[in-house]
């Protein structure tokens, strides 16, 4: 197995940061516009997901993606001392929260694995 090239670590980094620019933008989209915001904040998390999985032909892009999406969101999560928060506790926060870690899960599974030293048919064929 080779290490990854500096293009690719780049590109990986440039997805989490990516991932956790639209975590924060569907944060703040999804309370705005109910259920239309929700829909847009998780329609965006999948589309860079599968996207950043076919832009790097493998399930990398994606985790990353899915990595900086959930930090993001998660760190978002914790009310601030002054007893700020951007998450109320609703059906809204919930379905964003764990409808996107689902969504990420899935987007991130859903590209094809790389096959070792062949064709890019199936093996076994």
């Amino acid at each position: 197995m080779r290490p990854p090239s500096a293009g690719r670590v780049a590109a990986c980094l440039g997805l989490f940061l990516l991932g956790a620019v639209v975590g924060a933008a569907g944060a703040l989209v999804q309370p705005a516009w109910f259920p239309g915001g929700l829909l847009l904040a998780l329609a965006g998390e999948a589309g860079l997901i599968l996207g950043a999985t076919r832009a790097l032909r493998s399930r990398a892009g994606g985790a990353w993606a899915a990595g900086g999406w959930m930090l993001v969101v998660l760190l978002l999560t914790v009310s601030r001392p002054e007893g700020d928060f951007l998450f109320a506790a609703g059906g809204g926060s919930y379905l964003f929260l764990l409808g996107g870690i689902t969504l990420a899960v899935i987007c991130a599974t859903l590209a094809p694995g790389r096959q070792p030293n062949g064709p890019p048919a199936r093996l076994g064929k």
